[in-house]
């Protein structure tokens, strides 16, 4: 990317913010990067959690590119991306994004990590709502592969592609999400298989660490290497998706139906009767998670697939050569695999064996 971004804004820093930091430090050696916030002990509370971000790196030289500021105009004046990690609060981001235009270069790339809250409701305060695109990361995104680029319908082209490219020339896996909705894509998937989780515990079917155990020992390894839609349709055999649907189809029916009837049943939405007992059990299963354990077999089990699948390639030419072009997202015809990349670089990454369904929600 020739006008790749050298100075960046981190307006947040949280967990996402610090780790966002820390993979623009480590895989952009040439950028600039500037942390913002208002807490009172930003300067100290940085200097204390950020290294613990940055592994297989030379930390003091990648400290030697940082600036901490709580000031805001002075963290973005010179911005060539200002990326957004605070609260979930509609009426927060919207007023940021009126600041930042207003002293940010006029250029200057705006994306924002939001969970949830979707480019068209955050811009309402803008002057040019077509600067600003939602770039939603898997957690921790200094590890995890995924961006869930999410424009709104006010987005400019030219946003989009600078936006893609630049995250491919970080090696990462950024996937253009065609229509904004309500979790994007990612959390969706996620969150859907979390609910059937919780009805399943809830009503005394499975305990949480054997549920654990049957996602670490069958999802996850496989959609490691391919999502929902590649796995069936290879189910199917030379007949694929549709032999497969036309096969199985009742069952798979009949789970969807029996999957809504329990959640119905039982009450399985958030803050109600069930969920004390589940997250007991998981408590005591779990206790304080060990999220470097987490990273560290997230790396290890990132490294054995790129090396599998692209021998002898970095991971950014692994990334450059799995990424579909932006063309090609625009062709309707590869929305199944726009859904198959998100599950692939998400969930199948975080659900591995000897990493639990708690250790992927806790992060």
């Amino acid at each position: 990317m020739d006008d790749k971004p050298t100075s960046i804004a981190i307006v947040g820093a949280g967990t996402i913010g610090l780790s966002f930091a820390a993979l623009h430090l480590a895989k952009n050696p040439d950028c600039h990067v500037i942390i913002f916030d208002t807490r009172p002990d930003l300067q100290d509370y940085v200097n204390t959690s950020l290294p613990g971000y940055l592994t297989d790196v030379d930390v003091a030289q990648c400290l030697t590119r940082l600036t901490i500021t709580t000031s805001l105009e002075e963290a973005i004046k010179n911005a060539d991306v200002v990326q957004e990690q605070g609260p979930e609060n509609l009426d927060f981001k919207q007023k940021i994004w009126h600041e930042i235009e207003e002293a940010a270069p006029k250029d200057a790339l705006f994306w924002s990590s939001t969970s949830g809250i979707p480019a068209s409701e955050q811009n309402q305060h803008m002057q040019d709502r077509s600067r600003l695109v939602v770039v939603h990361p898997y957690n921790p995104p200094h590890i995890m592969p995924l961006l869930e680029v999410v424009p709104s319908p006010s987005t400019t082209q030219d946003v989009i592609d600078r936006t893609l490219s630049f995250w491919q020339s970080l090696g990462r896996v950024p996937v253009l999400i065609r229509k904004e909705c309500k979790g994007f894509v990612a959390n969706r998937l996620a969150f859907a298989l979390f609910r059937e989780a919780c009805s399943l515990v809830a009503q005394g079917v499975v305990g949480v660490e054997d549920l654990d155990s049957v996602v670490q020992s069958s999802m996850g390894p496989r959609w490691t290497v391919a999502g929902p839609f590649k796995s069936y349709h290879a189910g199917g055999g030379v007949g694929g998706l549709q032999s497969f649907m036309e096969k199985i189809g009742g069952t798979v029916q009949a789970c969807w139906d029996a999957s809504d009837a329990d959640v119905r049943s039982h009450d399985v939405r958030v803050h109600t009767a069930w969920q004390e007992e589940v997250c007991r059990q998981t408590q005591e299963a779990y206790g304080v998670v060990d999220v470097s354990e987490r990273d560290r077999k997230t790396r290890r089990v990132l490294e054995a697939l790129q090396d599998a699948e692209f021998p002898g390639k970095s991971r950014k030419q692994a990334a450059l050569d799995a990424q579909s072009s932006t063309e090609a997202l625009h062709d309707l015809k590869m929305l199944p695999e726009i859904a198959t990349s998100v599950a692939c670089l998400s969930l199948g990454w975080a659900w591995k064996p000897d990493v639990s369904l708690e250790l992927l929600f806790g992060g």
